[in-house]
């Protein structure tokens, strides 16, 4: 009963894996859009943020720096102003402070890129599922049709193998994009604990301390995806 109740799954052939791998293609181009569309609208100009930091250290004017950097805007200086927020309480309360924010940053941008690499490391094996079940319906055919073997098992066998090529187009675009999105967030996070550390350092150093009763008017570090 289980046996002929595989058999007939197997002999449905590669079609219903053909539209699986496509749709998991789908998937990946809406995921790769949506997060390359959030990662431009969270950019954070880096002369800006770079030049307000500057300024920061040459005129001790937390204040400045917090308007600086709510207009700068981006992933980037909301993290530094969670820690402008915080200094108030000190330079161990702003470290905490701009760890909280980057992680909280860090999770916004690694949101669904688990797909792509999910899909580029599967894809391939089921297409060769696909190639799998077809090969077998290729010899069931054979079984079946004697006075043509030949072409029903090269054809059947041709057939089972567009699955594996098809699987290998989808996996490597999803690999390529997940090692991209990857990267940039790597990078994002390499920019942001320079420019903590930056802040820290100056805090740190001179004791430069908020004004009584100051905190950032925008503390946006708990901002929805």
């Amino acid at each position: 009963m289980l046996e002929e109740s595989l058999l007939s799954f197997a002999l449905g052939g590669v079609a219903w894996v053909l539209w699986l791998l496509v749709g998991l293609s789908l998937l990946c181009v809406a995921v790769a859009i949506e997060r390359a569309v959030f990662l431009w609208q969270n950019r954070t100009p880096t002369h800006a943020l770079n030049a307000a930091l500057l300024k920061f250290t040459k005129a001790d004017d937390l204040q400045q720096l917090d308007r600086d950097l709510q207009e700068i805007g981006g992933a980037e200086s909301r993290v530094l102003l969670a820690g402008v927020g915080a200094a108030e309480k000190g330079a161990s309360s702003v470290e905490e402070a701009l760890a909280a924010a980057a992680s909280i940053e860090r999770m916004r941008r690694e949101r669904l890129i688990f797909l792509l690499g999910t899909v580029g490391s599967n894809a391939p094996f089921i297409g060769l599922l696909g190639t799998v079940l077809g090969i077998i319906k290729a010899f069931q055919d054979l079984a079946m049709n004697q006075a043509e073997a030949a072409s029903a098992v090269m054809a059947g066998i041709s057939e089972a193998l567009v699955a594996t090529a098809v699987g290998l187009l989808v996996a490597i675009p999803a690999v390529i994009l997940f090692n991209l999105f990857q990267r940039v967030n790597r990078q994002f996070l390499g920019r942001v604990e320079s420019s903590s550390h930056v802040l820290l350092a100056y805090l740190k150093a001179d004791g430069v301390a908020a004004p009584s009763g100051f905190a950032s008017s925008k503390p946006p570090a708990n901002a929805e995806a």
